[in-house]
């Protein structure tokens, strides 16, 4: 109604919890505008509870009004039915140049408003990504290169538990318990630290998940995993040689 712009008002569900209403509908409420004087406007209308700024924030208190001032009137929502976007938006330029052809006609769409709310994150999850994925295999490399060097200081070693009967299996756990021990002490050693990162990282969120102690756990085990296939895949192969060639210099 054209009364609205001077008189009424639409809040969000949190404003009426906090105002102790079950229903504000014709309630009169008072706020102080720019010029410090207070303003009487009668609620119309309540909408739920919905994001109007990043999940690092909590939904705050909201009011919807009609732009006082001929100014504020610059903003236009248009909901553009599903593969229409281009037609929609030559309509929408049409209409603007038609009726305000000073002015150029700017464009842009919520998602993607929204999705740059959350660029650092993005890049924080890159960033992260590439790290990881590099001290991976740096540390697989480290480990493969570890259990040869052991595996060339131990070949005699080797070659005698084989003369003396012992399987290929029990050579490989001989050479892979050590770095599994090692691996294992590293993951509980960083699961603390792990923990106490994501924890202060999610604080900076409103709405977050929380940190099970299986997540943590299973990050390890996977670690200690892929430890030992890296230095089983070295160990089968010193498992297999001939004895006689690893004690023929003997």
């Amino acid at each position: 109604m054209k009364t609205d712009k001077e008189q009424a008002i639409i809040i969000n569900e949190t404003l009426m919890k906090d105002l102790g209403y079950t229903d504000a509908i014709g309630k009169k409420i008072a706020y102080t505008i720019d010029n410090d004087s207070t303003v009487n406007r009668t609620v119309i209308g309540v909408i739920k509870d919905f994001h109007s700024t990043s999940l690092q924030h909590q939904i705050e208190p909201m009011v919807l009004l009609m732009p006082p001032r001929d100014r504020d009137r610059d903003n236009l929502y248009v909901k553009v039915a599903k593969g229409e976007a281009l037609a929609g938006m030559a309509f929408l330029k049409k209409a603007y140049q038609k009726f305000d052809p000073e002015y150029k006609t700017d464009f842009h769409f919520l998602d993607e408003n929204f999705n740059s709310q959350y660029v650092a994150e993005q890049k924080q999850e890159k960033l992260s990504l590439g790290f990881t994925q590099l001290a991976f295999i740096i540390s697989c490399l480290g480990l493969f290169g570890l259990v040869m060097f052991t595996a060339t200081q131990r070949r005699k070693e080797i070659g005698i538990s084989k003369v003396l009967g012992a399987s290929i299996t029990s050579v490989v756990v001989m050479l892979s318990k050590d770095f599994g021990k090692l691996v294992a002490i590293a993951a509980i050693i960083a699961i603390p630290i792990a923990w106490f990162a994501m924890d202060r990282w999610l604080e900076g969120f409103a709405y977050r998940i929380d940190i099970e102690w299986w997540m943590l756990l299973l990050s390890g085990c996977i670690a200690v995993v892929i430890a030992l296939i890296t230095v089983s895949f070295q160990a089968i192969q010193a498992a297999v040689v001939n004895p006689v060639t690893a004690l023929k210099n003997e």
